[in-house]
């Protein structure tokens, strides 16, 4: 009897399947430089700045210190505004969704809540906290606290209401179900929420460095707007991104590595 045929893709190695993908993103990048680069030779420098005009901008911004600050900076902010986010919306959108009475009287709020921008709140953060970081990262914590309440919230809905039968029928207590039933079924959503959440919070930080602050990668961005420095913008809207990808990688691998036995898919 003929053995069924693999597909090509399974049939490849861990290796083969890397090294086809490097040179996959290789080639991509290259295609994307040159249409950069044609598209730049088209135009004036200052509406469109060719690759190699960035890349001077980069070095000029590295050698002066003030990428790196400005790196250092923004990721101390979305760090740390994002982890307290985080851990206040976990367990409110656990309780939320766990007892209906709360949820009645609470979702309202956080449905009203989640449509108001944190830009729009950067005018009061400054007047009540200041200038300093407190004032950034308190607009971090509001964007990321009403995406993980939702999704968190969502997580609950979803539980197999016969898991929550049979836990009940083996006399486990209300604090057992959440624990060994809810919860491990809601993570694929909390982790949802947290990833969301992350890229909002860059999205705030930038907002909140152009508005009120004097470091930060949004405060580049602003001054080479103020100077007609294109090149530098472009340069820090590439490191932006950037950051959000190596923060995105570096959670990604922390949820494969800890949390493996819960199969959540990132």
């Amino acid at each position: 009897m003929e053995m069924p045929r693999l597909p090509l893709a399974a049939r490849r190695s861990p290796g083969t399947v890397l090294g086809s993908r490097i040179v996959f993103y290789v080639l991509l990048t290259a295609a994307t430089l040159l249409l950069w680069s044609g598209a730049a030779s088209l135009t004036h420098p200052m509406f469109l700045p060719s690759p190699l005009m960035v890349i001077t901008a980069f070095v000029d911004m590295y050698h002066s210190g003030e990428l790196v600050s400005g790196i250092g900076a923004s990721y101390y902010r979305v760090l740390a505004g994002w982890l307290i986010g985080a851990g206040l919306g976990v367990p409110v959108g656990l309780l939320i969704g766990w007892v209906p009475m709360l949820r009645r009287a609470v979702e309202p709020y956080v449905q009203f809540f989640r449509f108001v921008p944190p830009i729009a709140f950067v005018t009061l953060a400054v007047i009540w906290l200041g200038l300093g970081e407190a004032s950034k990262i308190s607009l971090i914590v509001y964007t990321t606290t009403f995406i993980v309440v939702l999704n968190t919230m969502v997580g609950v809905f979803t539980v197999e209401r016969e898991k929550l039968r049979a836990a009940a029928c083996l006399g486990a207590r209300p604090v057992q179900v959440i624990l060994h039933v809810v919860i491990p079924a809601t993570i694929p959503h909390i982790i949802t929420g947290m990833r969301l959440g992350m890229g909002n919070s860059f999205m705030t930080v930038v907002s909140a460095e152009m508005v009120a602050a004097e470091s930060g990668i949004g405060y580049l961005i602003y001054n080479a707007r103020l100077f007609m420095q294109t090149d530098r913008a472009f340069a820090g809207i590439i490191t932006v991104g950037t950051m959000g990808l190596i923060a995105d990688f570096v959670f990604r691998w922390l949820v494969a590595r800890l949390l493996y036995r819960y199969q959540v898919k990132t």
